[in-house]
């Protein structure tokens, strides 16, 4: 069944008439996208009287085809108040940017807005959402010309913006300079600074010069990061430096700093790590910390913890020394009562009072999800300690104990304290010693024997299980990586 549809697309009464299947409506207005683009200048004036559901097949069709005109026409009277660009965009592309740039130029130079216009909002980011597929799809839903039909981002924003225009990106800055797209997108906010404002919900540094990260972090709002990655070979010093851009990212939710070098201990590294550690005071929203090699923290852990504001959801510490008080401030914290994760990959247990470990699980056992042990040191008489207070940790989905140094005997004990964490799915553990020679090279067939005991155990427990018998080096490549074999499954129909 056929259906006409038919509108004035031009105010010289130009009468372009659709004949439109019910069933796929979009198809058609994608081919009259097509059509409208072979004459650029008329694409252009009908964009008054275009239907709203027209806007995007036309935005794309203008996107594949490089009319930098039409695009930015198109911003001009945008309908709705999102433009998310960078789903379109599988690589930044200058020529595009600088056709929407223009358009929002001749928005901004305008005292009153168009009357179909509704733009507040360019999205840089791949952002993954259904915008563009939607309208490129089987159905079409248009609730209001005021919104964007696949749920707003950002809705609130929309109707109470921060400035005429926001304009969110994801910053990656891991080169010694800035490509092209981004130093053309930094120099147009910069000489606009007053009506555009830069917005970066997902901040990473990787190795970028000093210079250009507080030139490009002095455009962006610091109060819209909500997660931050720092893994720079800077020195304690230059992690000083930079502190103070820390704390005016008040909003972060996620804080990941990694790589920090600490050179000959000298008294002044005293005050880079009060400098550094207060920054936290202002961190009201710090759901997620993750430091890796923090050295800096050794023997003043606590200084850290006082300036937590908020309970810590997942902790990570890894590959760094921590003292016997460290460990017992990190027990006593408030600001980890709640946490889901704890990783202590890397911080050596092995002179550490062998009670501090499981006093801080203790703390933690009611809402811990998962634990990270990898690297720690941890011996036979270290985990006689830890089991009690592992077996209280009933909520346990992942656990790792890769790379340390346990014996069968213990790794039965082990197994048979977790059997009832029912939750627990994803197990972890190491190479048992009586696999290894004495020099510590992996012996195949002690390990195939290990193998074949540990899964008599399983099968003794009674419960359907798998666990991952994992060591380091890699025997095939010699990589200071884990090696997972294949995994010990016991089920009540196959053993394998």
């Amino acid at each position: 069944m056929l259906r006409r549809f038919s509108f004035s697309f031009f105010p010289r009464c130009v009468n372009v008439r659709l004949w439109m299947s019910a069933q796929n409506p979009l198809r058609l207005q994608n081919l009259a996208g097509k059509s409208l683009l072979t004459d650029e200048a008329l694409a252009i004036s009908a964009l008054e009287y275009l239907p709203i559901e027209l806007f995007p097949p036309l935005f794309m069709e203008a996107f594949c085809g490089r009319h930098r005109k039409t695009l930015k026409a198109l911003v001009q009277a945008w309908p709705f108040v999102r433009l998310p660009l960078g789903d379109l965009m599988q690589t930044p592309h200058l020529g595009t940017l600088q056709a929407v740039l223009d358009g929002l130029d001749v928005l901004l130079a305008q005292k009153d807005q168009p009357r179909r216009c509704k733009l507040r909002v360019l999205d840089l980011r791949n952002s993954g959402q259904d915008f563009w597929r939607m309208w490129s799809g089987s159905k079409i839903h248009v609730s209001s010309s005021s919104s964007m039909v696949p749920g707003t981002v950002d809705s609130l924003r929309a109707e109470k913006p921060l400035a005429p225009f926001e304009v969110f990106i994801e910053l990656h800055l891991k080169e010694r300079s800035m490509d092209g797209f981004l130093t053309y997108l930094l120099k147009w906010v910069e000489e606009r600074k007053a009506s555009i404002h830069l917005c970066c919900k997902r901040l990473k540094i990787l190795s970028f010069p000093m210079e250009n990260i507080l030139k490009v972090l002095s455009m962006v709002r610091l109060d819209c990061i909500q997660e931050l990655h720092v893994n720079c070979t800077w020195y304690l010093p230059t992690l000083a430096m930079f502190a103070p851009l820390l704390g005016q990212i008040s909003k972060v939710q996620r804080l990941l700093i990694s790589h920090i070098h600490l050179p000959a201990p000298m008294e002044q590294d005293k005050q880079h790590v009060v400098k550094i550690t207060s920054q936290f005071l202002r961190m009201h929203h710090l759901r997620d910390l993750h430091l890796e090699s923090p050295f800096y923290l050794e023997g003043c852990l606590d200084q850290m913890l006082r300036c937590l504001m908020t309970p810590l959801d997942t902790l990570t510490i890894t590959r760094c020394l921590l003292t016997d008080s460290d460990l017992t401030h990190l027990s006593q914290s408030p600001k980890i009562s709640q946490l889901k994760g704890l990783n202590l990959s890397g911080v050596t247990m092995t002179y550490s009072s062998p009670e501090l470990l499981p006093t801080l699980l203790q703390k933690v056992s009611a809402t811990l999800q998962e634990l990270y042990l990898e690297q720690c040191g941890i011996r036979d008489f270290h985990l006689e300690f830890l089991l009690p207070a592992l077996s209280l940790c009933i909520q346990l989905t992942s656990f790792s104990l890769r790379g340390n140094f346990l014996s069968m005997a213990t790794m039965e004990k082990m197994l048979r304290h977790t059997s009832g964490m029912l939750s627990l799915s994803r197990e972890l553990y190491t190479v048992p010693q009586e696999s290894l020679s004495c020099q510590g090279i992996l012996q195949p067939s002690r390990l195939a024997q290990c193998r074949t005991e540990l899964l008599e155990i399983l099968k003794d427990l009674g419960r359907p299980r798998t666990i991952w018998i994992c060591f380091t080096p890699c025997p095939r490549c010699g990589d200071n990586t884990f090696y997972h074999p294949e995994p010990i499954t016991y089920s009540s129909n196959t053993l394998t």
